[in-house]
């Protein structure tokens, strides 16, 4: 079997170095030639993925960020041929799957988004590991949602990489959940760090502000690029956060006892709820 990985950084590379102890082919391609080399070298990749070879793939995975996705798929579509399934892995799903499921039609091929749900606040190669994905969800967006033997395909696909939970959804669905889960996490952790306190917190900080504070380490390009394109559900968290943010602020600006713990009493009563005790 063989597996071809375009974009080798935490994502790609944790894929390649998953498939190649698994006994896997895998090919490779970054834009970094010495990336590629080292990939090489390590063992994870074992040959250049180009367009000779892409056609050959069982699997093709693009880890790349949305635009440079669309743009690879565009250029390389005469090339695939029908036998490899290829997924991205974006952190969002409408763009890339509104160009792409067109342009894997037009040109014979299968295409399904995909978006691996791990990660670490670190980034490139040298931090990818073969257990990056083990007991992770992995969510996909098809082209068709009845097409049993096509979903059973691409599990079987995935199975090297470990996942413990496959969802498969729309493109709208998964933006719009993202934007809570995991643009707005990003989005508050970054903005959090600027206080000009954070300079001072060592002596004063344990799990609450690792917690909060961890993802606040980002690939800046990359999350803009993913928040502008999901900007209508990221905008919705975000007045909504907001407002609540307000209303926390009022209470405590009033001395408001009574309305402080009611917010704080909601919080808590809303997380046992949607997370259990």
């Amino acid at each position: 079997m063989t597996v071809g990985i375009v974009g080798l950084g935490l994502i790609g590379g944790s894929f390649a170095k998953a498939y190649s102890a698994a006994g896997w082919e895998v090919l490779g391609f970054d834009r970094e030639n010495h990336i590629l080399d080292f990939a090489i070298l390590s063992g994870a990749v074992s040959g250049l993925l180009d367009g000779e070879s892409i056609s050959r793939c069982d699997l093709v995975l693009i880890a790349l960020c949305p635009e440079d996705a669309v743009a690879y798929l565009t250029e390389m579509a005469p090339y695939i041929g029908t036998k490899p399934v290829v997924i991205d892995c974006c952190g969002t799903k409408r763009f890339i799957c509104s160009i792409c499921f067109p342009l894997a039609k037009e040109h014979g091929f299968t295409f399904l988004g995909g978006h691996p749900m791990a990660g670490t606040h670190n980034s490139g190669f040298k931090y990818a590991r073969p257990n990056l994905y083990h007991n992770a969800p992995m969510v996909l967006v098809p082209p068709d949602f009845h097409s049993i033997a096509l979903l059973n395909r691409v599990k079987q696909l995935l199975t090297p990489a470990g996942f413990g939970h496959i969802s498969i959804t729309t493109a709208e669905e998964h933006d719009r959940m993202i934007a809570f889960t995991s643009q707005m996490p990003h989005l508050v952790s970054n903005a959090y760090i600027k206080s000009p306190t954070a300079g001072e917190h060592k002596g004063f900080s344990a799990g609450s502000y690792k917690d909060l504070t961890r993802v606040a380490w980002l690939n800046p390009t990359m999350w803009a690029q993913l928040f502008l394109e999901n900007k209508d559900y990221l905008l919705y968290e975000l007045d909504g956060l907001i407002n609540q943010l307000s209303c926390y602020r009022q209470a405590i600006d009033e001395n408001d006892s009574a309305a402080l713990i009611q917010l704080l009493d909601e919080g808590r009563r809303r997380k046992e709820e949607v997370d259990g005790q």
